[in-house]
């Protein structure tokens, strides 16, 4: 015997009033889908224009990751300080782009793959590398972006 299990289990299609959050929220998955897509399809060009070997230090997956990650800085400031933005605007380039261009599963594999080729070492110091440079990415892009939109006069918060 199957059960019924929403999806949403705080949403039920079945009552009248909460209809709505369906029709409010419709075009959020397909936004993230068309940017998910064009953001993987970014890395695979990368992934493409600069091929690397099992048993070197995957240098492409590292700069798309830590520019994703930069870029994700940037846009949050635009989305949470500033605000005003549209409201797909996140998903598609925050959920979508951003993480589809982003790949930390890449990141996985590869790290497993230069424990595979005899490179433990290497391994390791991608592992903590790639955490690191990806921390650092997010808080130079929301420090960065912030500095710049001050200096510009650009500064929402501080009218708060």
């Amino acid at each position: 015997m199957s059960q019924h299990i929403p999806v949403d289990p705080d949403v039920d299609l079945h009552v009248p009033a909460q209809r709505r959050e369906w029709s409010r929220h419709r075009f959020v998955l397909p936004v993230i889908a068309i940017g998910g897509m064009l953001g993987a399809s970014a890395r695979y060009a990368a992934a493409e224009a600069w091929p690397m070997a099992t048993d070197e230090l995957p240098w492409t997956t590292l700069a798309v990751n830590a520019l994703g990650c930069l870029l994700i800085g940037v846009l949050m400031v635009f989305v949470v300080d500033l605000g005003g933005a549209h409201p797909l605007l996140r998903p598609f380039l925050g959920v979508g782009v951003l993480g589809g261009f982003t790949t930390f599963s890449t990141y996985t594999v590869e790290t497993h793959g230069l424990i595979q080729a005899g490179r433990p070492g290497l391994a390791l110091g991608y592992w903590a590398g790639t955490l690191v440079v990806a921390l650092v990415a997010v808080s130079v892009g929301v420090l960065g972006t912030r500095t710049a939109l001050r200096a510009g006069g650009r500064d929402r918060r501080s009218d708060r």
